[in-house]
């Protein structure tokens, strides 16, 4: 990611441009009671949800994110709350987490197919993936304009493939405020053994 980048997301925090949301991601919400604990890394992080909602569930969270800005409201948010929590700026692009280190690790609303590799050589024996994007489709939907920030269909399962695949499923539902709708593509995807 180029420093544009980044400071075009600082930008957008800081301006509220991108407001962020205050709850988890419900796919996070719906399938973190199974996944037992752990570490965990949430990969494009932003202002925090989902990394606190882990953390909540008593996770050791690991929470990466371009923007300064972005990590200084989560980290903010997160002192708040009693939690602890350890929040890192980096360029996503050149972010290399430690083979074998997590036991869960989330991809939510962020595409960079390069570092799906990275992403599995860091997950720990038996840990999991939990990931969640905008999709191109024909369909008139809401999300981002640029195809470069859409998953192709069947992209994260060809990702994955080398996973236990748990869950997948491609999908065009309403958006939050139920305005517009979305195309969404979401993989469950295991180390080893999912525990059935």
């Amino acid at each position: 990611m180029s420093d544009e980048e980044r400071q075009r997301w600082d930008q957008r925090y800081a301006t509220g441009d991108y407001r962020p949301r205050s709850w988890p991601t419900p796919f996070l919400e719906r399938w973190s009671p199974r996944f037992g604990g752990g570490k965990a890394l949430v990969v494009a992080c932003g202002a925090g949800r989902n990394a606190l909602h882990l953390a909540e569930q008593g996770f050791e969270v690991t929470g990466v994110d371009i923007s300064e800005v972005a990590i200084e409201r989560a980290t903010l948010e997160a002192r708040s709350r009693g939690l602890s929590i350890e929040f890192v700026v980096t360029d996503l692009d050149d972010f290399r987490p430690e083979p074998g280190s997590f036991d869960l690790i989330t991809v939510i609303r962020y595409r960079n197919p390069h570092s799906w590799p990275r992403l599995v050589e860091a997950l720990a024996p038996d840990g999991w993936i939990l990931a969640e994007h905008h999709m191109k489709s024909t369909a008139d939907v809401a999300g981002p304009t640029s195809p470069e920030f859409r998953l192709d269909p069947g992209e994260l399962l060809e990702a994955f493939a080398g996973l236990r695949i748990v869950h997948y499923s491609e999908s065009i539902e309403p958006a939050d405020d139920e305005t517009a709708a979305y195309a969404i593509q979401r993989v469950i995807a295991c180390k080893g053994n999912p525990g059935y």
